[in-house]
């Protein structure tokens, strides 16, 4: 009820794709399929989410056109704390532990719609031609789960040492996993990193719904020295250009700019389809993998006896990272379609190597066993 945009379905319009309401309502089971799997089915009328459990985990399963990682995180705080007041009473928790302040049309507003200007389109640096990861994939298009969990002030006071952000570091420390398994012949192309941007940040927002662009860092291995401080230095320097306020009001108008282009909304739905099919695949060129930091998970404090930790996974046809830490406990949680770990080893193996303390989880394949040489 508090999350009524959840209750809705995809369909498919004339010119657009659309959420519905629905009078569908979820159901609560136990974990029965692999993480990540398919939500949306094209013309089938269903929820876009998901509630299940494995022992004490509570796994909350979104389709990106609901919400992004912040608007995720935001329901899946409001589980544990309802689930324990089911089971231990409301007396365990006090009456602003279990109030959400955001009203309900603010998390259902539009914020894209709300902070569109429609000035003419900022200048774009050209971003060249990346290295692509590639190996073999997995089975019937099956996605490993592989999360590591590490102290937050262990990252942060390694950060500082090194005077940057966690975000800027364990970027570099990924910009290099990837190089040290990169042919040699590939290092004739830039290890690009598209890096999400949550829009809350710059723009007043409670929206539930999608509010984010996006920022490509990068590093060329094949012009630049391999060495941690000259990674770092190019990371702080990428960040700092691309996060100006011309350029993250710029990206939003250009997400805006499709929709409201009286040409573009005339253009019928399949057309549409098929062009941005191609402008992903041109985009996606320029990628090498993704690695999105939600940031840290705010609770109240009578909930943290009941909580360890939240972990976040992204679906993915490339390769992804996503971080986001409570407590003291950072999760950094990779999703991969290929059988080869040589980059999740190299990324945590940097990490160990600095004295910073790692557990790790995967997903169980076949037979029981993890398949995942780290």
């Amino acid at each position: 009820k508090k999350y009524p945009v959840f209750l809705s379905v995809m369909r498919k319009g004339l010119f657009w794709h659309y959420l519905e309401k629905s009078e569908l309502r979820p159901t609560v089971r136990e974990e029965y399929k692999e993480p990540c799997s398919c939500l949306y089915v094209r013309d089938k009328k269903a929820l876009l989410f998901e509630v299940t459990y494995y022992k004490n985990r509570i796994n909350f399963e979104v389709f990106h056109a609901l919400t992004d990682g912040t608007g995720a995180l935001a329901f899946l705080r409001m589980l544990p704390i309802h689930y324990i007041k089911q089971v231990h009473g409301e007396g365990v928790l006090s009456h602003e532990a279990l109030r959400n302040a955001v009203p309900v049309p603010e998390r259902m507003s539009d914020s894209f719609a709300r902070y569109y200007t429609g000035k003419k389109k900022y200048e774009k640096q050209k971003v060249k031609r990346a290295y692509r990861i590639s190996g073999i994939r997995l089975p019937d298009h099956r996605i490993r789960v592989i999360e590591g969990t590490a102290s937050a002030s262990q990252i942060l006071q390694k950060s500082h040492e090194y005077g940057t952000t966690a975000s800027i570091f364990l970027c570099s420390v990924l910009l290099r996993a990837i190089h040290a398994q990169m042919p040699k012949r590939a290092e004739k192309y830039p290890v690009n990193l598209s890096v999400p941007v949550n829009l809350r940040n710059y723009f007043p927002s409670e929206s539930a719904r999608n509010f984010f662009s996006v920022i490509t860092v990068g590093y060329d291995f094949g012009k630049n020295p391999d060495d941690f401080s000259s990674v770092i230095s190019a990371v702080k320097e990428g960040f700092a250009k691309e996060l100006t306020e011309e350029k993250v009001k710029g990206r939003l108008n250009d997400l805006c700019a499709l929709e409201h282009n009286l040409l573009t909304r005339m253009v019928p739905l399949f057309l549409k389809d098929i062009s941005l099919n191609i402008a992903h695949r041109m985009a996606a060129r320029e990628i090498t993998m993704a690695f999105s930091n939600i940031g840290r998970v705010d609770m109240p404090e009578e909930m943290a006896p009941y909580l360890r930790q939240f972990g976040v996974f992204v679906s993915t046809k490339r390769m992804q990272v996503c971080l986001c830490s409570y407590g003291d406990r950072l999760t950094m949680g990779f999703s991969a379609p290929f059988v080869d770990t040589s980059i999740q080893r190299h990324f945590f193996r940097q990490l160990t190597e600095m004295g910073i303390d790692v557990e790790l989880t995967a997903n169980v394949q076949e037979g029981g066993k993890v398949h995942a040489d780290l």
